[in-house]
């Protein structure tokens, strides 16, 4: 298996160095040996673990969640089925914001429907108004 330095990690990955060095300090990445010159060695794993950041990112996973999933593949009693389910339970995660974000269309596509007289006076409702 090869290695490689961050800046080749970098280059074979698109992302930065200082990209890959958050998703150590964060512990998304795990920290890589280093040589006995005390450059970090990256192996080739390192391409997997981060097309899969870049990858559960562009679905909307947020570093949080991508780190907790990172972890659970990592464990040795981790089974198909298991990431089967994690994939089911972010497709139900996305049916419930879509609904959510249809709800709200419908609210402000009703709220297109309301009369110039009860705009108008919603609108002077903010308006600074003297003290009687």
């Amino acid at each position: 298996m090869g290695t490689m330095t961050r800046g080749e990690l970098a280059k074979r990955t698109g992302i930065s160095m200082a990209a890959i060095r958050y998703y150590e300090n964060s512990g998304i990445l795990p920290a890589p040996r280093r040589a006995s010159n005390g450059y970090r060695i990256y192996t080739e794993d390192y391409l997997v673990k981060i097309k899969f950041i870049q990858d559960a990112q562009s679905l909307g996973y947020s570093l949080k969640e991508i780190q907790e999933n990172l972890q659970l593949l990592s464990q040795e009693d981790m089974e198909s089925e298991q990431l089967k389910m994690l994939v089911r339970d972010r497709i139900a995660d996305i049916e419930s914001h879509i609904m959510n974000l249809q709800h709200m269309q419908g609210l402000l596509e009703a709220l297109l429907k309301t009369s110039e007289k009860d705009i108008h006076n919603y609108i002077q409702s903010f308006r600074n108004h003297k003290e009687e």
